[in-house]
């Protein structure tokens, strides 16, 4: 039977060195272990994240990649101050945010943004997309009209008339161009995007990622992307940090890492994932 070829991921090139956004050292963090409550007394205490200590250079994007329960979603909610670090220093634009309380935190959420994995879960049902997107804008006087709202559409691809659906009325890829609306919509420094295109088509999911690093170039945007999926990782990001049970096992740009992996966790990783290659027809 003759396979049918699909499109495939655009592979972007990789940037200078730039100064450090994040700065992170020694992060540590745990969660009750409430399987193992003893009837009296405080349940013990599951180490998610193992002294972690990492950089996130200015105007990349950061790739933080592992199998599940490797801990990288847990470390990029602590980048956005979504969990509090039991200790260690998260250093962001020269501050240290790891544990300031949330009226501190409070000016620097217009700049900490994020992108959910399932967008259909995060847009109020409810609301029209536009109310969606403004909401945000409103919230930290950034404007906030049905016209900055589409704007904001503009900027990821979709024209006005989505501006009066509801969620449910579009595509996945379409529920995510409008979840990344929502996170531009305050002209962030910084965007988490957790496992963002794991629930598209490679379709749907190559069209996302090059929208991403677009906004990335145009908006100066400093990104970390987490995924456990090298092919992805590598098409989109210029660094990447291989996370395995809480520690990081091997950094460095992808072209190092992808290239010459030094750790085994790695290998076994790119074993297990096709890395397909640059479809030129399909770009066109």
């Amino acid at each position: 039977m003759t396979r049918m070829a699909q499109p495939q991921f655009p592979v972007f090139d990789q940037p200078a060195a730039a100064p450090a956004l994040f700065s992170v050292r020694d992060l540590r963090l745990s969660f009750p272990d409430l399987a193992r409550k003893p009837l009296l007394g405080a349940a013990p205490r599951n180490e998610v994240l193992k002294g972690l200590s990492f950089d996130i250079p200015a105007g990349q994007i950061t790739g933080i990649v592992g199998e599940s329960g490797s801990g990288k979603s847990t470390a990029g909610r602590v980048l956005v101050r979504l969990l509090e670090p039991d200790s260690g220093s998260v250093i962001y634009d020269g501050q240290d945010i790891g544990h300031l309380d949330e009226a501190a935190l409070r000016p620097l959420r217009r700049d900490l943004q994020m992108i959910f994995q399932d967008p259909m879960s995060s847009l109020n049902p409810r609301h029209k997309v536009w109310r969606i997107i403004a909401q945000p804008m409103k919230r930290y006087g950034r404007g906030g009209s049905k016209a900055d709202a589409i704007a904001t559409l503009g900027k990821v691809g979709l024209p006005p008339a989505f501006a009066e659906r509801y969620p449910h009325e579009l595509s996945g890829g379409q529920r995510q161009r409008v979840g990344i609306a929502r996170a531009i919509a305050l002209e962030p420094r910084f965007i988490l995007a957790d496992e963002i295109v794991s629930g598209l088509d490679v379709s749907s999911q190559a069209q996302v990622l090059l929208l991403l690093k677009e906004l990335a170039r145009d908006m100066g945007l400093t990104i970390a992307f987490i995924s456990h999926d090298l092919s992805v990782i590598r098409h989109l990001c210029d660094r990447v940090i291989v996370l395995n049970r809480g520690e990081i096992v091997e950094q460095g740009s992808v072209a190092e890492v992808f290239g010459a992996p030094a750790s085994e966790v790695t290998r076994t990783l790119l074993a297990a994932i096709p890395l397909p290659e640059l479809d030129e027809d399909w770009l066109r």
